[in-house]
């Protein structure tokens, strides 16, 4: 395997490979998305923007396998940042561990390890953050499509440093893959303090 990291418009090449990964992996439970090439496109944009932006990028035999992206949280969108700054904190201080997509046959690997070290490395050669976040989204212990056995990712997540935070959330919307319009979806944030 190959792990490549590119940052702002270095990313840009790489948009449709990443668009068509998101898609096929967030189709999974708990995210049950069902996505466009035109809307991830626009989503990606972000990335291509912002200087402080990260993508590690995995290929296998020059197939785009796994992806991890991360950008300052000052250059997400305001969606975003609103309930940190509710909260109090100051979105400059912050990087915003976006996504974490791999196919099932890499997973197992370390690269979910890899991913967060590479992220978090990237956010402190920045020089002014202070802590690493991301969010997840809240699904009922009960919903239906959730897969007998599924396990979420929380041990993973405080093996890494991370705690939950449910008093920052926020709702995004998307389309389930049994919905016919977006509707709203609970999301709560997780936070690491940088340490040097």
């Amino acid at each position: 395997m190959d792990i490549e990291l590119l940052q702002g418009p270095q990313i840009a090449p790489h948009i449709e490979d990443l668009a068509r990964l998101r898609i096929t992996v967030f189709r999974d439970f708990p995210y049950l998305y069902d996505g466009s090439l035109d809307y991830e496109a626009e989503y990606l944009d972000t990335y291509v923007r912002s200087a402080g932006s990260l993508c590690v990028l995995v290929r296998d035999e020059g197939r785009v396998v796994g992806a991890s992206t991360g950008l300052p949280l000052a250059d997400e969108s305001e969606a975003f940042q609103r309930p940190f700054i509710a909260g109090g904190w100051d979105p400059a201080r912050l990087f915003y561990c976006a996504e974490s997509v791999l196919l099932p046959a890499w997973r197992g690997r370390g690269l979910g390890v890899r991913f967060f070290a590479e992220r978090e490395a990237h956010a402190r050669r920045l020089g002014h953050i202070d802590w690493c976040t991301f969010c997840a989204v809240q699904r009922a212990v009960d919903h239906p499509r959730r897969p007998e056995g599924y396990q979420p990712l929380d041990e993973f997540w405080k093996r890494r440093g991370y705690r939950h935070h449910p008093e920052l959330h926020t709702e995004y919307h998307w389309c389930d893959l049994d919905e016919t319009e977006e509707s709203a979806k609970p999301m709560s944030f997780w936070l690491k303090e940088l340490v040097a």
